[in-house]
């Protein structure tokens, strides 16, 4: 009997746990693990993980004072509550685990850089070294230019909503550690756009990151593909020896309960013989790629809108957290 397809998929790539589900890591053992806005808004609100969002809350509030509005300090806690989720990650999982930076910051090259430099001075302060930690940061011209600064300091980062080889070409030319091609989110839109579905190799998504990847290799980049948000099992298996691949919960799950063969897809050895043209991407080039790819600039700007909003729905939660550990707080004597 083949061994299942997460065992087979190990010997080919690095299989990462995509959730803030500290329980979920635990039961799959990934080497390492991503988290993103929408990711932790989930898993602040499972009961499990209230303990952690009260603490944090309780640390903010010291650190600002009690005198202070709410809101500001719901902001505060949630930028410390990646930090929170990713220590306790990070007692799991070997390897790294990858914290986002605000989303609303997506355009903004120098706020970028200081909100990741405090992420990894949080993660200094707690014992956690620079190689255990990657930043995530949105595929922006401005988000490479803010990547590219922070590589250079030796923060390691991952970029992240990526739908376009021009994004994955700028990021590479920067020198930054990773990057997230989004499978998911392409086929959504070729589906949605085209009405027609789509299987397998044939897959858009699957299509996208084969084409990233085989460009690194061809032309010796560093920077790793860590493909991400799947739909089904079978554009995994289509993605079998990429770097690295980024899986939820519930499909870690399914891959595991699969027995079945699983032929390496994508080899270094393969790429390097395809007859792949080297592409130059200044900001003009980017601006005007990005420009001709609707389906790259409708899901760059959805995916930061939508994790911008995860963002509002969390500090809401705090806030309204933050009023009810008030309202239970001992009186003082």
């Amino acid at each position: 009997m083949p061994q299942n397809l997460l065992e087979q998929l190990r010997t080919y790539t690095v299989v990462v746990a995509d959730t803030g589900d500290i329980e979920a890591m635990k039961q799959f053992r990934p080497q390492d693990a991503t988290t993103n806005p929408s990711l932790i808004t989930a898993a602040a609100q499972m009961p499990q993980y209230q303990p952690i969002v009260d603490r944090v809350l309780i640390e903010a509030r010291k650190q600002i004072g009690c005198c202070a509005a709410d809101s500001a300090i719901a902001n505060l806690a949630f930028q410390r509550l990646a930090i929170a989720f990713g220590k306790e990650i990070l007692a799991i999982v070997p390897g790294r685990v990858s914290t986002e930076v605000d989303p609303r910051l997506s355009y903004d090259t120098a706020g970028t850089i200081s909100q990741a430099r405090s992420i990894i001075a949080q993660y200094d302060k707690a014992g956690i070294g620079h190689d255990r930690v990657l930043v995530k940061i949105a595929s922006t011209w401005e988000g490479i230019r803010a990547a590219e600064v922070l590589e250079k300091e030796g923060i390691h980062c991952n970029l992240t909503l990526l739908f376009g080889l021009h994004q994955a070409i700028a990021a590479a030319d920067a020198g930054v550690t990773l990057v997230s091609p989004f499978v998911g989110r392409i086929l959504d839109w070729y589906k949605k756009d085209t009405g027609k579905d789509y299987q397998g190799a044939s897959d858009p998504g699957v299509i996208s990151v084969t084409h990233v990847y085989n460009y690194y290799k061809k032309f010796g980049y560093k920077t790793q593909v860590m493909g991400a948000s799947f739909r089904n099992i079978g554009e995994i298996c289509e993605l079998a020896g990429c770097d690295l691949l980024t899986i939820s919960p519930k499909l870690l799950a399914e891959l595991e309960s699969t027995q079945a063969e699983l032929p390496r897809k994508l080899s270094p050895e393969a790429a390097r013989t395809l007859p792949i043209e080297k592409i130059a991407v200044d900001k003009a080039a980017f601006d005007r790629l990005h420009a001709e790819d609707r389906m790259a600039t409708d899901k760059l700007k959805e995916g930061i809108e939508g994790f911008s909003a995860a963002l509002v729905e969390l500090e809401t939660m705090l806030a309204k957290r933050l009023v009810e550990l008030e309202a239970h707080k001992p009186a003082a004597v």
